[in-house]
């Protein structure tokens, strides 16, 4: 087995730029309530009866309409493409043919968002919105056709040891696209690598000497990614995350697990 560690600078630069690509714009993570009218024009005068009547055509909707960004609790297609996030990745790619696509959700009180990876030949905008129609609370998104059950399945890389911690935060990441307000979790983890002197910690199990990222590769072709970090909302904690991937895929095993918490 060998250990390689990797700086903790290096590691919060790509989750920043994984954060950059993965943006939303604003109609997307604050939806305006949609109205019949838009008040910001006045229409113009009609000059006839012909033309009065042109006013309502516009009236005529059709019975059923695809969800569009709203706060009502219905699911809609994302016009982000999350899949360009690996388009500069350090050691990872999307496979040939394959794309990533996202669903969310917004009410009031905040948001969630669901990724899927699927074949590009299902993965057009009428296809992905069919799924909606299937699609239930936040507990239940869309789920399109022909989509992987992880979406790293779709993900290959150089394999080399950053690209399995890389690996590690982008799945984090991709499992965050589009959260909002207190369903918030990853994104109150901050990465760390030393324990925050100025506060007073409870330890269930004993402290690590050391919390610089490491991954660990195994002559089999296991890999294992070690990093920490301090959730900087209550319960404040820090937490050890482990991720164990079977040779060859860019799929793992996550156990994230809280060491100490505030007292």
């Amino acid at each position: 087995m060998t250990i390689q560690k990797l700086p903790l600078e290096a590691v919060q630069k790509v989750r920043q730029y994984i954060k950059s690509n993965l943006a939303l714009p604003e109609s997307e993570n604050y939806p305006k309530p949609q109205t019949l009218f838009d008040t910001s024009e006045e229409p113009p005068e009609p000059e006839s009866l012909d033309a009065l009547g042109d006013l309502f055509k516009f009236a005529s909707l059709p019975e059923e309409e695809t969800p569009s960004p709203n706060t009502e609790g219905h699911w809609f297609v994302s016009a982000v493409n999350p899949g360009s996030t690996l388009l500069k990745l350090p050691g990872l790619k999307l496979k040939p043919n394959f794309r990533l696509a996202g669903y969310l959700y917004r009410v009031p009180e905040g948001g969630a968002g669901s990724i899927w990876a699927l074949p590009e030949e299902f993965s057009t905008t009428a296809q992905l919105e069919q799924a909606l129609a299937a699609s239930g609370d936040r507990a239940q998104p869309p789920q399109p056709s022909g989509a992987l059950v992880d979406f790293m399945e779709a993900v290959e890389g150089d394999r080399s040891p950053s690209s399995y911690l890389v690996a590690s935060i982008l799945r984090r990441e991709l499992q965050e696209f589009g959260v909002l307000g207190k369903y918030c979790e990853w994104s109150h983890h901050h990465l760390i690598n030393t324990i925050p002197l100025q506060i007073k910690w409870q330890w269930r199990k004993a402290a690590p000497k050391d919390l610089i990222p490491k991954v660990a590769s195994f002559p089999d072709g296991r890999v294992a990614v070690e990093f920490f970090t301090c959730r900087v909302v209550p319960p404040v904690a820090i937490f050890r995350h482990l991720d164990q991937y079977v040779a060859g895929t860019y799929k793992a095993t996550c156990a994230d697990q809280a060491l100490a918490i505030k007292v």
